[in-house]
């Protein structure tokens, strides 16, 4: 499926009529309880406000939404207005099949055409799959945050990674 997946598909905007799929593959997520601290899919509105909106995209076969990443700014401060929050979240039908790194390849590379310097992630440490994808993308990890939240009743870590871009804001 791997290599089928990935031949049939293409790289999108992320739009309001993707929301739908979009919100079915958070759910998804969700699910595992290792994507994220977050326990419930927010409505369209509030996801369009708290996300950037020249750095968001979908992958799909078709019209089939099969994954998506999307930014968040980290701070409305003027001095992390080029760091970005990364998510990446790929439909459970396709997981292994490279799409994650397909998706935060194309990030990676929208967020150098917006001007933004520094890529941020937090990840559960239990989420290997993710933390190799990252990594394997010039992320690095710069430590663990101890129980920094509760999810489900249990205090979790979160792995923080960076990635510093080689070609936006070196002087």
């Amino acid at each position: 499926m791997a290599k089928r997946t990935e031949q049939e598909s293409r790289l999108d905007d992320l739009s309001r009529d993707d929301w739908p799929e979009v919100a079915q593959i958070y759910q998804e997520g969700l699910a595992t309880g290792n994507a994220t601290f977050e326990t419930q899919v927010p409505s369209w509105e509030e996801w369009d406000l708290s996300h950037r909106g020249d750095c968001r995209v979908v992958l799909r076969r078709g019209t089939e939404v099969l994954g998506w990443a999307a930014l968040s700014p980290v701070s409305g401060r003027c001095v992390c207005g080029g760091v970005g929050e990364v998510s990446v979240y790929v439909a459970s039908r396709c997981w292994g099949c490279g799409l994650g790194s397909r998706l935060l390849s194309e990030l990676i590379r929208r967020s150098e055409e917006a001007g933004l310097w520094t890529l941020q992630a937090g990840i559960f440490p239990e989420n290997v799959a993710s933390l190799r994808i990252h990594e394997n993308l010039g992320f690095r990890v710069v430590g663990t945050r101890a129980a920094i939240g509760r999810l489900s009743g249990r205090w979790r870590d979160a792995v923080l990674l960076e990635r510093r871009s080689s070609r936006v804001g070196i002087d």
